[in-house]
């Protein structure tokens, strides 16, 4: 039986009350520093979650890495607190997690304006398919988890992408509660990813990484990352934009700091 088997087994063997093992939580605050912040009754409710993620996902080691409990706890407990207060499954449609030890190869396709298709090959730390797949290479992983305050999580990133494809695209604009909700996300997220773009213009400073002006989609995937790691900043330069995400995560982590 492999480790992912076995772990999948013994946490389908939990009781109601979710005794997690002593283990898994060491693993957890090893791996994990922002778990250290939450109080008790997340840290419990993630426990829940991860449960749920690691029995639904099928994970996937590439380019020789094997996969091990810290290696899937990390991955899990980072995918789960972007849902920690979400009812239901982690993630709905999601099916496979594939890792690999470092930057992994990718093709990309581009129109010219002849309409000629070019491909081109490039490394990359993470990719989040609407299919249901994520890869993430695993020392930028580990490195994002262990870095709780630079804005910069690859695996946030790619799971904000996950919630983004919930309503069929990638578009910057997750499944939201109701129509009035809907209108209010894309007034505040279209004036602030215009205010990046005219900051990166300009050369200014910025809370959110540049490239966050790439796309609707990489702009909610780069705000995610920068929610959960520099919340005090971003309230502070961005009140407006933070509460939308606070809405939608229902979440906090200004108070986790």
């Amino acid at each position: 039986m492999n480790i992912l088997d076995q772990l999948k087994n013994e946490m389908a063997a939990l009781s109601s009350e979710l005794a997690f093992k002593a283990e898994w939580v060491h693993h957890l605050h090893e791996t994990l520093p922002l778990y250290t912040r939450l109080p008790q009754p997340l840290q419990d409710r993630l426990h829940h979650k991860i449960a749920a993620f690691v029995q639904s996902t099928h994970f996937e080691g590439c380019e020789g890495i094997e996969l091990t409990t810290p290696i899937i706890l990390s991955i899990s407990g980072q995918a789960c607190l972007l849902v920690l207060s979400h009812e239901g499954p982690p993630y709905p449609g999601l099916n496979t997690v594939l890792l690999y030890p470092r930057a992994f190869s990718s093709t990309i396709e581009s129109i010219e304006p002849d309409g000629q298709i070019l491909e081109k090959t490039v490394f990359c730390e993470g990719e989040s398919w609407e299919d249901g797949t994520v890869r993430l290479a695993w020392d930028s992983v580990s490195g994002g988890a262990r870095n709780i305050s630079d804005g910069h999580n690859v695996t946030f990133h790619e799971f904000a992408h996950q919630l983004d494809a919930l309503d069929g695209d990638i578009d910057g604009v997750p499944l939201l509660k109701s129509e009035e909700a809907f209108y209010t996300w894309a007034g505040v997220l279209g004036s602030h990813c215009a205010e990046l773009i005219e900051q990166v213009t300009l050369g200014l400073k910025t809370v959110l990484d540049p490239y966050a002006t790439t796309n609707p989609g990489e702009y909610f995937a780069v705000a995610t990352e920068t929610f959960f790691e520099k919340p005090k900043q971003f309230k502070a330069k961005h009140p407006d934009l933070y509460a939308e995400l606070k809405d939608f995560y229902q979440l906090d982590p200004v108070s986790w700091f």
